[in-house]
């Protein structure tokens, strides 16, 4: 189709909780996301963190030697409320900012289960 651009995803952004809750569907769910975005060499932006859902995401997108970047506001990395990441890590000052550097960098966004940050960040996204 003449004058129609295509963008082409190479980095996805998944929201879903730091938690694995109580089905372990989720946790499958979560492992084959990551392995389905590394194999096809997808690089992974996220919240940042190894633990739960979203810990299951990254891990196997770095197993596929894909790049991992956690975007962490310094509140979360001065109360030790994250574990290390899987990639690389940028430390931003606020929330607001760490959503306007996912969406910048992001080509595409993706929700798994997650609690109420997992919907906040993802409709703040869709606005």
């Amino acid at each position: 189709m003449e004058g129609v651009s295509v963008r082409k995803i190479k980095k996805n952004c998944v929201f879903c909780g730091a938690n694995s809750g109580k089905d372990v569907a989720f946790v499958n769910a979560a492992f084959h996301l990551g392995e389905f975005l590394g194999k096809r060499k997808f690089d992974l932006v996220y919240g940042t963190g190894r633990l739960g859902l979203i810990g299951c995401v990254s891990t196997a997108v770095a197993q596929h030697q894909r790049q991992v970047l956690g975007i962490i506001p310094s509140t979360f990395t001065e109360n030790n409320l994250v574990r290390e990441t899987c990639g690389k890590e940028i430390k931003v000052p606020t929330m607001q900012e760490r959503l306007l550097i996912m969406m910048e960098l992001s080509d595409a966004f993706i929700a798994l289960p997650g609690g109420f940050g997992t919907l906040e960040e993802l409709f703040q996204m869709i606005s």
